[in-house]
């Protein structure tokens, strides 16, 4: 079982620093020191190996997910600790998380297409099912689509694969508190003038719309 675990480490990091699809077997046995024969052992190919990496971690998401959607708590207060239980991962397993998020390891083969895509459909709708349970309630407005607003918040924490690092100044409940109030709150400081706003520039003709007034070449006055 050490064994297993220090195959599953090793390729984690190599995962992580090569990527997925430059790193081969031979790369993993190597940096233990065994020969890639050795490695048939624990698992089959490739694909095995990622999915023992990446996989418990999908399922964890879901777990933490599913107790949160089911609990009496206010819509705002499950969509914080949506937020914490989505993003304290990169703080907890940042390697596992960023191999998962950053290479589109989801089209890499077919066991692990198949495997997560089961994962993160039911991911997504847990998500939505909380974006519309509070739509519903009333607590959050009601600005658009459930699902299309569940993927806008999981595509700003899931960017956190490209940057972040566990040994950077900000720290990630400084990520989850700044994330979630402005999922909450939103930029405006006044949210109903952002709404006439942008309510009237619906109204407006194309021509007369504030994007295209801001792309309209500036005129000149003719020297005489």
């Amino acid at each position: 079982m050490r064994r297993r675990e220090e195959i599953i480490q090793t390729a984690t990091e190599l995962f992580d620093r090569q990527g997925f699809f430059n790193t081969s077997l031979d790369d993993v046995a190597q940096a233990i020191g065994l020969k890639r024969e050795a490695l048939y052992y624990y698992f089959k190919n490739r694909a095995e190996l990622l999915l023992a990496i990446i996989e418990p971690q999908a399922i964890g998401l879901i777990a933490g997910l599913e107790e949160i959607v089911s609990s009496d708590l206010p819509s705002e207060q499950k969509l914080h600790r949506a937020m914490e239980n989505h993003l304290d991962r990169f703080d907890r397993h940042c390697l596992e998380m960023t191999i998962t998020l950053r290479d589109g390891i989801m089209g890499s083969s077919d066991p692990v297409q198949s495997s997560m895509t089961r994962v993160w459909k039911t991911y997504e709708k847990l998500w939505t099912a909380l974006i519309k349970e509070g739509q519903d309630s009333g607590q959050f407005q009601n600005i658009g689509d459930p699902k299309m607003i569940a993927f806008g918040i999981l595509g700003m924490c899931n960017w956190l694969a490209r940057w972040y690092k566990p040994d950077k100044e900000v720290s990630i409940e400084q990520l989850i508190d700044t994330y979630f109030n402005l999922v909450s709150q939103g930029l405006s400081q006044n949210t109903g003038d952002a709404l006439a706003v942008a309510a009237s520039a619906q109204a407006l003709p194309p021509s007369e719309s504030p994007a295209a007034k801001a792309k309209a070449p500036r005129k000149t006055a003719k020297r005489r």
